[in-house]
């Protein structure tokens, strides 16, 4: 067996036990799959709510640019451009 046929059994084998363990192949197939053979379930992290983040400094523009600066000018300034810091 070459090193390539290794490498593909390999990862046949691999993606067989994955197939076993979760828990939607399970209920695709309707066989009841033992608790202990299922992964358990990652929880994903919680984003931060969405909305205007509150300025420290009243009366300023606040726009935020993509690193997380916020513009200095005052609010509603008629210049194009924000000045970020």
């Amino acid at each position: 067996m070459s090193k390539v046929d290794a490498q593909r059994a390999m990862r046949e084998a691999r993606y067989a036990a994955n197939r076993i363990a979760t828990p939607r192949a399970a209920a695709v197939r309707g066989a009841g799959v033992p608790a202990s053979q299922l992964r358990p379930a990652v929880a994903m992290p919680q984003a931060p709510p969405a909305g205007p983040v509150p300025s420290a400094d009243a009366g300023l523009c606040g726009h935020r640019n993509m690193g997380g600066k916020s513009c200095r000018r005052p609010a509603g300034h008629a210049e194009k451009h924000h000045r970020y810091t």
